[in-house]
């Protein structure tokens, strides 16, 4: 599998391809903005590694890029960022991110995190939810990847597609923050459960008048409302 990295400091981007080499992984290299944009378009990379601060334009932007492009905003994205702070994370993940992770990092865990990405997005829909589905205004179809609401088309990240599909499943039942983590994002040993939190507050915003379908359970968790 096919991985880009985008980062501009030399010896964390060796570290970085030496790691993810030794577990078989092709690495693709660039060191700015633009040229990241130019090799996800013509490799079709299996995950993008990005780093936010990079010398000719600013990662959130490149995301941004990524994210409305036909031909890759399939492409999950994790950014690798010296900045820590929630906003920055709410951010990141609000222009279309997968996952978050801070410098300095374990390469260790920077590894589960991309195995984690990998194998959710090679997973079929059916193994992940049912098949389409029409509730209310909503409307979603697994084979297609596409949800509408009230016939309005939504752009979607393979992971709250992934969340998405997930509640639905268990309409009428409560899924805890841990158990979301686990089934969702295939990990929870390096992440919080304010991720999780983040994630349905975005994924409510999209879906507009279909975003009351997701209730909050105070103290619990999230579940898709029985209707």
């Amino acid at each position: 599998m096919k991985v880009l990295l985008i980062e501009d400091e030399a010896d964390i981007a060796e570290l970085i391809r030496f790691n993810l080499e030794q577990k078989k992984l092709n690495v693709i290299y660039s060191d700015n903005g633009a040229s990241g944009l130019k090799k996800a378009q013509e490799e079709q990379p299996d995950l993008i590694i990005l780093d936010l601060m990079l010398p000719d334009m600013g990662g959130l932007d490149v995301c941004r890029h990524l994210k409305s492009d036909d031909s890759t905003k399939h492409i999950p994205v994790l950014i690798l960022t010296a900045r820590s702070e929630e906003i920055d994370r709410i951010v990141g993940f609000e222009v279309g991110a997968d996952d978050y992770q801070t410098k300095p990092f374990s390469p260790r865990e920077l590894v589960l995190r991309v195995q984690a990405i990998l194998r959710r997005t090679q997973q079929a829909p059916e193994e992940v939810g049912e098949g389409a589905f029409t509730i209310g205004v909503l409307n979603v179809d697994p084979e297609k990847f596409r949800v509408t609401v009230s016939g309005r088309e939504i752009k979607m990240t393979a992971l709250e597609f992934r969340l998405l599909q997930y509640l639905y499943k268990r309409r009428g039942r409560v899924a805890s923050r841990d158990v979301l983590l686990d089934q969702v994002w295939g990990y929870d040993a390096f992440v919080t459960t304010r991720t999780v939190d983040t994630h349905i507050k975005r994924l409510r915003e999209k879906l507009g008048e279909a975003g009351e379908y997701i209730e909050t359970v105070r103290g619990v968790g999230y579940r898709f409302k029985e209707m």
